[in-house]
């Protein structure tokens, strides 16, 4: 009864000061307790925000103060949606200013576990190059030497392609342009073909041989034509 009779004037009181009820109360404490939480929340999402930023800035551009984990973040970058050869991550890290041994050990881990792999870059290289593009295999070397390759790598992924496939190519090359060349003399035809084969990395006597054929088969006369030609 007492506690009743207690709880009762204390909450008529309390609703005389308040000018509200025990519930009022509860829900202000609660509201109050909720603001402390959202503020605690809100401290974790500043957090989590705070991390999401160094990671973006990470993402472009500025990896963490540890040379080591610097070029880490870099080659990862760099190697994301396309291959690099050790030489390319070299120099951009060299360009960033990357102590020489944080480089060598990282671009030595990275060519451990695969992540770095010339041979296969050049491999991949060739095929797409020579198929997309129709380089012959010198200019191809020469592509693959400008990004670092070895040159015994290079070596071994040129040979892929035979004399035979090399001229195979060629004559399509010569083929999708020989219409474009109508209406020039045989001369000029002649050295527009030749010249654009050799500028594909083509040796001058297989590009010589190819457009001569093609242009037999369209009646040119190229008895006369010779290699002073091209």
């Amino acid at each position: 009864m007492y506690g009743e009779a207690s709880g009762g004037s204390g909450s008529s009181g309390r609703r005389s000061r308040g000018g509200g009820s025990p519930r009022d109360g509860s829900r202000d404490g609660g509201a109050r307790r909720g603001r402390g939480r959202r503020r605690r929340g809100f401290g974790e999402v500043i957090a989590e925000d705070g991390g999401a930023l160094s990671s973006s800035r990470a993402e472009e551009g500025e990896p963490p103060a540890d040379p080591v984990e610097q070029a880490r973040a870099i080659c990862l970058r760099l190697l994301t949606g396309t291959p690099r050869t050790r030489k390319q991550l070299a120099d951009a890290l060299r360009k960033r200013q990357i102590p020489d041994d944080a480089a060598e050990e990282v671009l030595s881990r990275f060519e451990e576990v695969g992540l770095i792999n010339d041979s296969a870059f050049a491999d991949a290289w060739v095929e797409s190059r020579h198929h997309g593009r129709g380089l012959a295999r010198r200019a191809l070397a020469q592509e693959l030497r400008t990004k670092g390759v070895d040159s015994t790598l290079i070596d071994a992924a040129v040979s892929r392609l035979d004399s035979e496939q090399e001229e195979e190519t060629a004559r399509e090359l010569v083929d999708r342009k020989l219409r474009s060349t109508r209406g020039l003399d045989r001369d000029k035809r002649l050295r527009r073909l030749a010249g654009m084969l050799a500028r594909k990395g083509y040796p001058e006597g297989m590009a010589l041989r190819v457009v001569r054929r093609a242009l037999e088969e369209e009646g040119e006369d190229t008895e006369f034509l010779g290699e002073e030609q091209f």
